[in-house]
């Protein structure tokens, strides 16, 4: 990645990590809160998806990922994958001390907040729920609240192939949320950033009763917040530069922006050798002046 010579960490970009599509979620909340930030963003899909995956494995991707962002200038990394965050983020913020970090946690805290019934949903994969981070929040705030967890295998895969509101993943959906619903939530949790792509199916299922929490936004604002207190915003008017990088198929995550975000844009590759990540070559000076098409 060539940065602007003699570049300020104000035009330095924000890196967003996620294992595949998810992480755009929270991507376009940044993006929408803080327009003068330019960013790179990297979906592992050649390891799509983590939630299967054991916590060492995790980290390791994570860890070798994020070496190659600050490799290439990057001023604050966003972990924008609940399962990565859990897995990988109290080791990050130990292995690289000067570098800012904004991670995901499920969104209990404001759901037991808001509960009426004092009855609460998570969604997430099994790694989210294996995790330390989970059970401290559990742990915290679940003594006066019942919380039940669920999760829905399969349902990353279906984001991924675009199938957000197909019949199979309705399906899919309904059977997940069959317990939840049971046990008669008033709050769910979206506790993959993949799942906010399917709200709409998961707000239809579960009747306007139950508040659906996505932690997108908040994430945003705690970016806002950590770079204003590093004085590492970008100037109000800068013109920002958008990357995507993709260890998976270019090409096809290239549509999948376009169909999940409205995006368009070319992906660069990056590729996994051994257990170090290489990314393609791109030039940021060019991303800064290109006229950006997304309509977020």
């Amino acid at each position: 990645m060539d940065l602007p010579s003699g570049a300020q960490p104000t035009q330095q970009p924000i890196a967003v990590i996620d294992s595949g599509v998810g992480g755009l979620s929270v991507w376009r909340e940044v993006v929408a809160l803080l327009p003068a930030e330019s960013t790179v963003y990297l979906a592992d899909q050649a390891h799509l998806p983590y939630g299967p995956r054991s916590i060492e494995e995790i980290r390791r991707f994570v860890i070798a990922i994020t070496e190659s962002l600050l490799g290439l200038g990057a001023k604050l990394i966003v972990v924008a994958c609940n399962t990565a965050s859990g897995a990988a983020l109290t080791a990050l913020r130990e292995m690289f001390p000067g570098v800012p970090f904004v991670g995901m946690e499920p969104a209990v805290k404001p759901a037991v907040e808001r509960t009426r019934s004092g009855v609460v949903g998570v969604l997430a994969t099994p790694t989210t729920f294996q995790g330390d981070l989970y059970r401290r929040l559990a742990d915290r705030f679940g003594k006066s609240v019942a919380i039940h967890t669920q999760t829905c295998p399969g349902l990353v895969e279906a984001i991924e192939c675009g199938a957000t509101d197909s019949p199979q993943t309705e399906a899919l959906l309904k059977g997940c949320l069959a317990p939840l619903i049971g046990r008669g939530i008033d709050q769910l949790v979206l506790g993959c950033t993949h799942y906010p792509f399917a709200s709409d199916v998961i707000a239809t299922i579960v009747g306007s009763g139950v508040g659906i929490i996505d932690p997108a936004p908040a994430v945003a604002r705690q970016v806002r917040r950590v770079l204003g207190t590093i004085g590492a915003l970008a100037p109000e008017h800068d013109a920002a530069g958008h990357v995507f990088v993709t260890t998976g198929s270019p090409v096809q995550f290239a549509e999948q922006l376009t169909n999940l975000i409205g995006v368009e844009a070319r992906a660069t590759a990056a590729v996994w050798e051994g257990s170090s990540l290489r990314i393609g070559y791109f030039d940021f000076k060019e991303k800064q002046r290109e006229r950006w098409h997304g309509r977020l």
